[in-house]
């Protein structure tokens, strides 16, 4: 029975009287969180079946050696635990928190298969690392010897950063660019607070800093120095810029005002939460604050858009998704915890139009029947005649994935070869773009995927980069210096 209330504490915790305000159940919920102690972790690990066949490591794409740290845990030996789960992943703690764990490793467990829940893998990684942190066990990871040579890196994400710190390692000089502010990509201005902390991405990106790694922010390249010029900068470099460009809907009356992008109406609530004036936020434009908001879109960015509106005090929030919940592309956990927040779901609509004369007032949208399974083996959307309705709406947010930017066009480099989706064409085995000594990693390879595979590609990259500068270009640096 104890370990049937353990298995959901997570999820129970969201689960608040419906008197409560969203204030109250988040409160609750970081109290419950806060108290996730070694005696629940032990309970947890001990939970784990040590299975022939760890398919929780299997599915996880660093390969954390999840049953390992499980073990070590269960025995209370928590420091050991966090080196086995910092081996594998650069960053546990921020894995811990936003990884979908029931898509991938909770999804996988040998326990949640046999109907008994599965063991509540990230809770405990993040409490594993949590704790190393404060004990001070975490510490910079600085190379035994210099090599005397510079590599840069374009992006400040999960990607650029897991690869500065592998790189730094190996004893490069490391420069890291980005257009930015603050380090951390979507991590930080992308993904809400109340999901991934501020803090927790700065005191690793201050890590780094430690580690010797430097930052430039502010840095737009094509603006202050162009891709061949960096090139001349570092022996190679790696392209981590992720993909920014929102995807848009044409229909009509989509230039009304109060029609926004996803990520715009995000980093806006971000910056606010660390402290930033947001112009757009004060009058209330990207503010969802006393508004109806319906938000398009079915993936985790969607869901982040919702639980922030609710967060924002909206007066309600709506979903539209033209597929039903099976086919949503987001967590399941995530939208669990929308609904459980207030957030209604309109599955199998599809907008066709927006309404309202300078301000949106409105979503008109049609019902979808999902018809025969395509080649891919989902069921194609078809419009049911005569089913339309529409959604009033003050706020409309477009989440509807994102797509690369022309960075050929943005760095100045015609020759830089993307693929027909706009991303960087990359040879898979080598990492290495259509220019030689240049890489590429995370989304600008894959496109919009998730942060724990952004750490696979940026370690795999760095990789790759240290065999290219090894074999080709300290020999070449070695001829020009010459």
């Amino acid at each position: 029975m104890a370990n049937q209330k353990m298995l959901g504490f997570v999820h129970t915790a969201q689960k608040m009287p419906d008197k409560r305000s969203a204030a109250d159940r988040r409160q609750d919920f970081a109290e419950i969180y806060a108290r996730f102690s070694d005696e629940r972790a032990n309970e947890q690990a001990n939970r784990c079946s040590q299975c022939g066949v760890p398919f929780c490591q299997v599915h996880c794409p660093v390969s954390n050696n999840i049953p390992d740290w499980l073990k070590l845990t269960a025995e209370g030996r928590l420091e050991e635990a966090y080196e086995v789960s910092q081996a594998t992943n650069n960053f546990p703690e921020i894995c811990g928190r936003i990884c979908p764990q029931d898509r991938l490793c909770e999804g996988n467990c040998v326990i949640e298969q046999s109907t008994h829940g599965a063991v509540t893998i990230g809770s405990v990684e993040k409490y594993i690392n949590d704790t190393a942190w404060e004990n001070g066990w975490v510490k910079p990871r600085k190379p035994a010897r210099e090599l005397g040579l510079s590599v840069g890196v374009i992006g400040a994400g999960p990607a650029g950063l897991a690869a500065a710190e592998e790189l730094r390692a190996k004893g490069y000089e490391v420069h890291v660019y980005d257009r930015y502010d603050r380090m951390g990509g979507l991590l930080v201005y992308g993904i809400p607070g109340f999901k991934l902390e501020k803090d927790v991405v700065a005191r690793r990106v201050q890590r780094l800093a430690d580690a010797g790694v430097i930052f430039h922010s502010n840095f737009e390249v094509g603006r202050d120095a162009s891709l061949a010029e960096l090139r001349e900068r570092h022996v190679t470099i790696l392209i981590a810029t992720g993909v920014y460009q929102a995807r848009d809907i044409k229909a009509p009356g989509s230039g009304l005002k109060n029609i926004v992008p996803a990520l715009e109406y995000l980093t806006t609530s971000n910056k606010v939460g660390l402290g930033d004036r947001m112009d757009a936020y004060e009058d209330g434009s990207l503010n969802a604050a006393g508004k109806k908001v319906v938000v398009l879109g079915g993936g985790d960015t969607a869901m982040d858009c919702v639980r922030t509106a609710i967060r924002q005090g909206a007066t309600s929030v709506k979903c539209l998704y033209r597929r039903d919940r099976k086919n949503m592309p987001g967590s399941q956990r995530e939208v669990a915890h929308a609904e459980e927040e207030g957030v209604e779901f309109v599955w199998q609509a599809a907008p066709e139009a927006f309404t309202g004369n300078d301000v949106v007032t409105g979503v008109r949208a049609v019902r979808i029947h999902l018809g025969v399974a395509d080649a891919t083996g989902r069921q194609t959307p078809q419009v049911i005649e005569g089913s339309d309705f529409t959604e009033p709406a003050d706020l409309v947010i477009k989440a509807l994935g994102f797509e690369p930017e022309d960075l050929p066009g943005m760095f100045g480099s015609p020759d830089l070869t993307v693929t027909r989706w706009g991303t960087l064409l990359v040879d898979h085995r080598t990492k290495m773009t259509s220019l030689d000594g240049v890489f590429a990693a995370g989304d600008i390879v894959r496109g919009a995927s998730l942060v724990v595979w952004a750490i696979r590609d940026g370690r795999d990259a760095a990789d790759a980069m240290h065999a290219y500068a090894q074999t080709v270009g300290a020999p070449k640096l070695a001829v020009a210096a010459e």
